[in-house]
Parts: structure tokens; C-alpha cells; sequence
């Protein structure tokens, strides 16, 4: 996939655990995992908007395109 998602590295810098961005967003530890490991098709803005405002950074700190092949 050409999009990458940094999710992990965020949370790193930011010192979170997963389970924990989970609950502050309203979403389940299960739904973050996916997408944190890119496995997604789709994450909706709504969705990005609120991991955003929690680890106080950009979508472009999250979402990373890169050139195949």
C-alpha cells in the first residue's frame, strides 16, 4: 500500500499507549490495532480529527504517502 500510517510513532513521541488513545477517542483497542497496522481500507475523518486532537499533531504526522515501486 503506498499510504502508510505512523500511528505508532506518534504514540511514541506523545508517551501513549494504544488501549489508551483508544478510550479517549471512543474507539475500540481492536479498530485502533487495525489501524495502526494499516490493515484499513478507510478511516474516517471524524475518526483522524479526534486522534489528531489527542496526540496534539497533523494528519500528515499520521499519514504518509509513498511512491511504489
Amino acid at each position: 500500500m503506498s499510504i502508510v500510517i505512523n500511528l505508532d510513532v506518534m504514540l511514541a513521541k506523545r508517551k501513549m499507549k494504544s488501549n489508551e488513545l483508544a478510550e479517549r477517542i471512543g474507539l475500540t483497542p481492536v479498530n485502533l490495532s487495525i489501524l495502526k497496522t494499516g490493515k484499513v481500507k478507510a478511516i474516517r475523518l471524524s475518526t483522524l480529527e479526534a486522534i489528531c486532537k489527542e496526540l496534539d499533531c497533523q494528519p500528515g504526522d499520521i499519514l504518509e504517502y509513498r511512491k511504489e515501486g
